[in-house]
């Protein structure tokens, strides 16, 4: 069972979220780059999250499915988190 963060916890006053510490992006402006038509650009995104969000706000964010079809793009940029998400995806692939 998933426990996202609230949404009222998830951004700030400007509407940037917690795990963006490092640059001034809103949330839906993160939506629109995960949702983009350029896999570049939604792979540098979807590993930023992964890296620093709270997985469980990660999965809500950005999607399981999506994660599973970057890996090949995004494993390399995941850093210290790798080992996790490779376990996660690999532990709920049979899970639908």
């Amino acid at each position: 069972m998933l426990c996202p963060t609230p949404d009222a916890r998830l951004c700030d006053t400007h509407g940037r979220p917690y795990f963006l510490w490092d640059c001034d992006v809103t949330l839906s402006q993160l939506k629109e780059y995960l949702h983009g038509p350029d896999d570049d650009r939604r792979s540098y995104w979807l590993a930023k999250v992964m890296r620093q969000a709270k997985p469980d706000d990660a999965i809500v964010i950005a999607g399981v499915d999506e994660m599973r079809r970057l890996w090949p793009r995004i494993e390399r940029s995941l850093g210290r988190a790798r080992d996790f998400w490779a376990w996660y995806l690999d532990w709920t692939r049979d899970a639908r």
